[in-house]
């Protein structure tokens, strides 16, 4: 038995497809809300669903759990209640970390490239204290994921109970079916596709740096089934344990993307630039690429699908289909 937190969402549903599949068990804790969500669920319905304010109580039943795969979070990087994203993303996972260490199941957790900011201190996922002391995230929502990190290292390097496996995975930016509730954090290409699907030029934003022309921020772009191929080779592997980056190890840019969805819907380019909305002034990313030789050296060798493929994939299998979810 696997628990997913927010395993109604977007990558936690993906997770859950495949365990289903599988002919795994999984307990999905997520709220389905009346807004759709539970269509995420609908072509592999879960056998238990657990509302998030009753998993201190499930937990306490003593269930037979191999593994948590920890996805819930606030994950708006324009989440501006701090005391809200801290519960949320640090204090309830250290409890599931403590949970996990007591009773010996494996912990995998969603970590976050927000944590790396500008990207100054470069995109090593290093796990010791001095080197991730360095990273300055831009955001709430990163700081928080990186506070995570940090507390994580502490216990490890102070020799305290952990779980007997234990996984923080760094997502880049991740796109594919499913994300269709995120709101304004809904992948790019499904933006660019709306944008395309109703004649509009694609818009991108531009360029608040100088040195970077308009469409040449870039960023390492990740097909969802990519990442659902590492979260199940983490869970066939128990004795892999880490802080992992989780993209492609390639950067592309903006301009590529939007080209990419054109492509994929048999159209011309047809992109205009706007100017970058000013509550993100100081808390873009205009460039990430993942460092993955750590997760390669773990034995991870599936190889990533390109952002041609992946977009291509998305568009024909689900975003042109009646039923676009998986």
């Amino acid at each position: 038995m696997i628990l997913v937190t927010g395993g109604a969402g977007f990558i936690g549903s993906n997770l859950h497809a495949a365990l289903y599949g599988r002919g795994a068990e999984a307990v999905i804790v997520d709220h389905l809300g009346v807004d759709g969500k539970w269509r995420n669920l609908q072509n592999h319905p879960p056998s238990l669903v657990v509302a998030p304010e009753n998993l201190p109580a499930f937990l306490a039943s003593a269930p037979p759990l191999d593994a948590i795969v920890h996805l819930g979070a606030i994950s708006e990087t324009t989440a501006s209640d701090g005391d809200s994203v801290w519960h949320t993303n640090v204090t309830l996972s250290q409890e599931l970390w403590r949970w996990c260490a007591e009773h010996d199941v494996r912990f995998i957790y969603a970590s976050s490239a927000s944590t790396y900011g500008t990207g100054a201190a470069g995109f090593d996922d290093a796990f010791d204290l001095e080197h991730l002391r360095r990273l300055r995230p831009l955001n709430l929502y990163g700081w928080s994921k990186h506070a995570f990190d940090l507390w994580v290292a502490g216990q490890c390097a102070a020799g305290r109970k952990r779980p007997p496996q234990w996984v923080g995975l760094k997502f880049f930016n991740v796109y594919g079916p499913n994300e269709y509730h995120k709101g304004a954090m809904i992948s790019v290409v499904k933006v660019k596709h709306d944008e395309i699907a109703a004649g509009r030029p694609a818009t991108l934003f531009r360029s608040d740096q100088p040195q970077i022309p308009d469409g040449a921020q870039a960023r390492d772009f990740i097909w969802i089934d990519d990442v659902i191929a590492a979260l199940m080779f983490l869970l066939d592997r128990p004795g892999v344990s880490g802080l992992f980056n989780l993209g492609t190890g390639t950067a592309r840019t903006y301009t590529d993307l939007a080209s990419a969805v054109f492509a994929a819907r048999g159209e011309t380019p047809n992109i205009e630039f706007i100017p970058m909305p000013t509550r993100l002034h100081g808390q873009y990313q205009s460039f990430t690429e993942a460092r993955i030789d750590r997760l390669r050296a773990a034995g991870f060798e599936t190889p990533f699908t390109s952002l041609e493929q992946g977009v291509a994939a998305y568009v024909s299998e689900f975003l042109t289909q009646a039923d676009p979810y998986r």
